[in-house]
């Protein structure tokens, strides 16, 4: 005889976005993954795997492969969440809808690149999610990078799957381990993914589509939400970057400048990230492909992205901001690590400002926004103070702002400001060696 009461239950269970072994040591940690919308709403109980320690949890929250937003919500002691608390959050979000068809050239084949450096544990979990992808066509390069082992090449030896090839540039930089990506690349269409980051499975098929939406767009970004909230610096880092929450569908072109954004097409942060970040292969070859002056592995330490999205923009191509191919990354989960971040963004941003002051053709439209730049030196036009990024915090969720917290994020804003102002001679030093080299 058949249970009445088993055939009415609906148990959901959602998985990690970046699974871990260890419980969280901090009492404002996060568990994070992702929901469908009208998957949760039918179901009579959502469990949360892995969920053990974690009194909240943030999850994206998706109709199909369209995201609706981030709700913030209570767990219980046995990885449950509250329905009463979920619901209501659920049916608060946005409304979404479906872009109109594509109007182009389906783009076909797309071409991934992972560039690295002696992070072999982190590659293996990145081509494995894009070898998930729920996409017909796509090949892999890990394009390994000035390494001091062969550990990379033998995980990538280790997938018996011909779509994926091994790159060795001995050079260092992310941007020629970009540009060595983008030289072997077969697809009309290349993606670029930092080591440290898992793809969802609707990736790929997100980047192909905003292409084939509009002929004109010559770059696609997506969503870089945090797969991991478990330190106070991963937290920080999450709420002060708009690529972690930004929902909103753009298409970017210098002949019809937005209105709410003044620095245009210097709006730094308003693009996207390199972590996503895609090209149309035969135009991003045009204009050169990536600085090997900027970037991490070279004395500026970053800029590399605003630049490459500055260029698009200035060549008459379009730069379209695509939420739903997104992807997770693993923030920076201690003060020092973070510390080195916010170093390196505060530099490359300078480098990147150098090198436009340094060319006729930018420098005064550069100049008319200074106001306006001065403003965002913080962290890449992301900036905000701890003060500020604590009041962000504690209206997310609840979660309060405690001394860990507090005493975790304690002047990185001016961290960047310093490095930002050594800028210009480290981007002078690496275009020096980048001609020697």
């Amino acid at each position: 005889m058949t249970d009445p009461q088993a055939t009415t239950t609906r148990v959901l269970t959602i998985t990690p976005a970046m699974p871990s072994p260890d419980a969280p040591a901090w009492a404002g940690a996060a568990w994070v993954g992702a929901v469908d919308r009208q998957e949760a709403l039918a179901a009579s109980a959502v469990e949360l795997a892995g969920a053990a320690g974690f009194r909240r949890a943030r999850l994206l929250v998706r109709d199909g492969r369209e995201v609706a937003g981030f709700v913030d919500v209570a767990v219980d002691a046995s990885g449950d969440v509250d329905l009463a608390e979920l619901g209501p959050a659920l049916d608060a979000l946005r409304t979404t809808s479906l872009p109109s068809g594509p109007a182009g050239t389906p783009v076909g084949r797309v071409s991934v690149v992972i560039g690295t450096r002696d992070r072999p544990d982190d590659v293996r979990t990145c081509v494995q999610s894009v070898l998930a992808s729920a996409y017909d066509d796509f090949e892999v390069f890990v394009v390994d990078n000035a390494p001091s082992t062969t550990a990379t090449r033998d995980v990538v030896a280790s997938f018996a799957d011909s779509r994926v090839h091994y790159v060795l540039e001995a050079r260092p930089g992310v941007s020629r381990a970009r540009n060595a990506g983008l030289a072997l690349a077969s697809g009309s269409v290349v993606a670029f993914v930092d080591d440290d980051v898992v793809v969802d499975r609707s990736w790929l098929a997100g980047v192909a589509d905003a292409f084939a939406r509009d002929a004109d767009v010559v770059c696609v970004t997506g969503l870089v939400p945090s797969g991991e909230l478990r330190t106070p610096t991963q937290r920080y880092f999450d709420e002060r970057v708009t690529w972690a929450r930004n929902l909103e569908r753009r298409v970017f072109r210098t002949a019809t400048p937005p209105a709410d954004l003044p620095l245009f097409p210097f709006s730094v942060g308003a693009f996207g990230t390199g972590a996503n970040m895609s090209l149309r292969r035969e135009p991003a070859l045009a204009l050169g492909g990536f600085d090997v002056a900027l970037g991490p592995g070279t004395p500026s330490r970053a800029g590399e992205d605003p630049d490459l999205f500055t260029r698009v923009l200035l060549s008459g191509g379009a730069l379209a901001v695509e939420p739903s191919a997104f992807v997770w990354h693993r923030h920076r989960s201690d003060r020092a690590a973070l510390r080195s971040q916010a170093l390196g963004y505060g530099t490359g941003l300078g480098a990147w400002v150098t090198k436009l002051m340094l060319r006729p053709a930018t420098a005064l439209a550069v100049f008319r926004r200074a106001t306006g730049a001065l403003k965002q030196l913080g962290a890449l036009g992301q900036g905000a103070g701890t003060d500020q990024v604590s009041a962000a915090v504690d209206a997310v969720g609840g979660w309060p702002v405690d001394e860990e917290f507090r005493a975790a994020t304690a002047g990185l804003k001016r961290v960047e400001l310093v490095a930002a102002l050594g800028g210009p001679w480290r981007y002078l030093l690496g275009r020096l060696r980048s001609r020697r080299g």
